[in-house]
């Protein structure tokens, strides 16, 4: 019988790994979104068909971990789902705006019968792609200060939103640079090398914030012997975006050897970051407001709910590397396109 202290313990870090790998894959497939080409040229069309085609096989089931992981706040935490979703209903609801968005336009762009109706498609799937990773970003921000209300938040969430855009960008970049060949991945590589160091700015600011906003994250970082271990992980996140810089100044035939190399960085980094913002509010669930135990459900409850969710959970990751295997390789030309 597992302890009743331990399970919220389990399930708050089941419900982080599942934030953490939507993050990851549906970030890029937002981020190939968010850098679809506007010009209506016959080049930017093909542009357009070919970054589409390299998320097309995942997209949807990237998803997947997001409903994954608001399902795991609403029976592990019922109390912090009921606070975070009254805090954030106007944003979480601009989200789900701009996800049925790029679900709807992904499907009509491969049923029009003219370039130019596939053409306002491809803009509506990047306007829902933009919508919502600038929700995410500005509700990560409002969840970093504690959902404060003043200028002062909604400022730095506004920024927050900018910069969790630029991350997205960043690796749904990387992810093109890995998946498209010739004039396509040039692109990437000159819009991965832009918003790089955009998200690097964003890291930086978060990391400074979060050290300023509260004496015990300052005290846990600089004065404890966990935050001693754990100090190089910004130094080891701008070390792998500095990386990825000089990779992508190298010659085409370089970059194509190498050109996994930026995306598993990017991954990294996203990994390193997380584990910053765990370690920084933990054992909250909402910062210096509710702690995992007192937002967790009746241990009898997360004891049921546990065997479930060893069963779920395994079978998702499996389903999802099992895709991966399955369309690894460069992107090619869908066929229902």
């Amino acid at each position: 019988m597992i302890n009743a202290d331990t399970l919220p313990i389990i399930f708050i870090a089941l419900m982080g790994i599942s934030i953490l790998i939507y993050a990851i894959l549906d970030g890029y497939d937002l981020g190939v979104g968010i850098l679809l080409p506007l010009k209506p040229d016959t080049l930017n069309q093909a542009h357009r068909d070919n970054m589409i085609a390299s998320i097309g096989p995942f997209w949807d089931a990237n998803e997947t971990w997001l409903v994954l992981a608001i399902g795991l706040l609403l029976i592990a935490f019922p109390k912090a789902y009921n606070a975070v979703l009254f805090e954030l209903y106007l944003p979480a609801t601009l989200l789900l705006f701009g996800l049925i968005l790029r679900g709807v336009a992904f499907d009509f762009r491969a049923k029009v019968g003219t370039h130019y109706l596939k053409q306002i498609w491809d803009y509506i799937f990047k306007t829902g792609s933009l919508i919502a990773s600038l929700s995410q970003g500005y509700m990560l921000g409002i969840y970093i200060l504690g959902f404060e209300q003043s200028t002062a938040s909604v400022v730095f969430s506004l920024i927050s939103a900018f910069c969790v855009t630029a991350a997205y960008t960043y690796i749904g970049a990387c992810w093109l640079i890995m998946k498209c060949e010739s004039d396509l991945q040039q692109h990437a590589i000159r819009w991965a090398r832009r918003s790089g160091w955009l998200m690097a700015v964003g890291v930086v600011l978060v990391s400074i914030v979060n050290l300023l906003i509260n004496n015990d994250i300052f005290n846990k970082w600089l004065h404890s012997l966990y935050g001693f271990v754990l100090l190089p992980v910004p130094l080891i996140c701008l070390m792998l975006f500095w990386i990825n810089d000089r990779l992508l100044t190298r010659p085409p035939k370089q970059i194509e050897a190498a050109s996994w190399i930026p995306f598993v960085n990017t991954m990294l980094i996203f990994v390193l970051c997380f584990i910053g913002l765990a370690f920084s509010f933990y054992p909250f669930i909402i910062p210096q407001q509710l702690t995992i135990w007192d937002a967790a459900s009746a241990s009898e409850s997360l004891s049921f709910l546990f065997w479930g969710a060893i069963f779920i959970i395994p079978t998702i990751l499996l389903y999802t590397v099992y895709s991966y295997r399955v369309f690894w390789g460069k992107t090619q030309p869908l066929d229902y396109y």
